[in-house]
């Protein structure tokens, strides 16, 4: 699902809105959600479950062209971990 067919599920559902206002919604929980894990904090979620973000390491990589070996720098990734709830809805 992407943005676009999130903001039409949410209007068909609740039909007072209109579409402006769910797309304005939708995209400050979006920015909220980004500026929050872009300052490495955790968003929890009860009942549906929580974004974080973890740290790789570094680690030795080639180059698929040249064969090359070459260093991959450490860096942060977002990652999501669904409540016990949405896990045994899913299953």
């Amino acid at each position: 699902m992407n943005k676009s067919h999130l903001i039409s599920k949410i209007n068909s559902r609740i039909p007072d809105l209109n579409k402006e206002d769910v797309e304005e919604g939708v995209r400050e929980i979006l920015n909220f959600f980004s500026s929050e894990l872009s300052k490495n904090n955790r968003i929890e979620i009860r009942g549906f479950g929580s974004f974080s973000t973890r740290k790789r390491s570094p680690r030795m990589s080639r180059n698929p062209k040249t064969g090359e070996s070459i260093i991959i720098n450490s860096k942060y990734y977002s990652y999501f971990r669904p409540s016990r709830g949405l896990k045994s809805n899913s299953n």
